[in-house]
């Protein structure tokens, strides 16, 4: 538990306070925000802003997480490490992505084709270690399980149930169906000051709630064996760890969102967007939660649904009546309502309370399944 608020706290600490000096280097280095030129009109003001903020907040949260177990005298784990090795290896796709669109002086990246291998590269390593027979613990469980799970592992959803050759590259597959589709997902979310940030806070606190819950409730848990209880136990590796890692991630959050919201300071870039949405999948992977992830992750879910509905219905008419056309003014659909003349502060806060709703049922869904046994 020591180890959890020092987290935060430092975490919370070094964002807030040095991210200033972050905005003086990145602006002295000429890591400033490219604009597209087909977008909202009102965003060009933004051109030249600091990108690449994902640098300040993912080191804030590691640096948080390694002083937490410091100073509560506990080692770091082998679940945390991959929380954090997930977020480094896509935040430096995104990074890439970043640095190209700054090299190339446009608002274009490397190709979203690129972009995939970079995160699907990433995913399989993690998907490797997480399951490697090599990194069982004392309890015998590797970080993660080859279960498909829901709010816990779903027993009759094995993906080894084919065979261990079989049932490995399925596993791969469906780590990188995760990790494509999140870390995406809180990319195409980005766009407007502190939504994607702010939003992410909700989703990944919801973690620091499940892991804590997992940690008290853990079928290895002294206090559990024997109990009345036992029977709705979780059989999670080293949960409390992940409610850590969560907790340093959101303290690294709100105080970069200090200086993130509008009108914004600095911008989280993809390095930002792709690194948390690449530590939200591995918490939803690692805490045995994948499916319950699409209401955690409700808001990115919505955003990302409004692009893929957009470019599915633009091709369908222009295939049909040979012109394209539009469900939305623009997608995603955050833009969507800009262009309808809402403010940006607006459709941010409104955002933000569409992500607490949906991780609150999460959450609630969570916590009902273990009530409900």
């Amino acid at each position: 538990m020591i180890a959890l608020l020092i987290a935060g706290a430092f975490s919370l600490a070094f964002t807030l306070f040095l991210t200033p000096l972050f905005i003086r280097l990145f602006t002295r280095i000429g890591w400033g925000q490219f604009i597209r030129d087909d977008g909202p009109q009102s965003h060009h003001i933004k051109r030249g802003t600091p990108t690449m903020g994902g640098i300040v907040f993912l080191t804030g949260a590691f640096l948080g997480y390694l002083v937490g177990h410091l100073v509560a005298g506990v080692p770091w784990t082998m679940v945390g490490v991959l929380v954090f090795g997930m977020a480094f290896g896509l935040g430096l796709v995104g990074f890439v992505d970043d640095f190209t669109k700054i090299r190339n002086q446009r608002s274009l990246g490397i190709g979203g084709w690129t972009k995939i291998v970079g995160q699907v590269v990433v995913g399989s390593v993690f998907a490797i270690f997480a399951i490697t027979e090599n990194f069982r613990d004392e309890n015998d469980l590797t970080p993660a399980s080859t279960l498909i799970s829901g709010v816990r592992d779903i027993s009759w959803l094995n993906l080894f149930a084919f065979g261990s050759v079989v049932g490995f590259v399925l596993f791969v597959v469906w780590v990188n169906v995760i990790t494509t589709s999140t870390s995406n997902a809180v990319n195409v979310t980005d766009g407007l000051d502190g939504l994607a940030s702010g939003a992410a806070i909700f989703a990944i606190s919801a973690y620091i709630f499940i892991g804590f819950w997992q940690a008290n409730q853990s079928c290895f848990n002294d206090n559990v064996i024997g109990s009345p209880t036992f029977y709705k136990c979780y059989e999670v590796r080293d949960p409390l760890d992940l409610a850590v890692a969560a907790a340093a991630l959101c303290g690294s959050l709100l105080g970069f969102l200090w200086w993130n919201t509008s009108p914004a300071k600095i911008f989280m870039g993809d390095t930002g967007s792709m690194g948390l949405g690449g530590a939200l999948a591995a918490l939803a992977i690692l805490t045995r939660t994948e499916l319950l992830l699409v209401l955690i992750a409700g808001l990115f879910i919505i955003v990302t649904g409004s692009v893929i509905i957009q470019r599915a219905y633009f091709k369908l008419t222009k295939w049909r009546f040979g012109q394209g056309r539009r469900v939305f003014l623009m997608s995603p659909l955050q833009h969507h309502f800009e262009l309808k003349g809402w403010a940006e502060i607006t459709i941010v806060v409104r955002f933000w309370l569409i992500a607490a709703l949906f991780v609150a049922a999460g959450v609630g869904t969570f916590y009902l399944e273990w009530a409900s046994r």
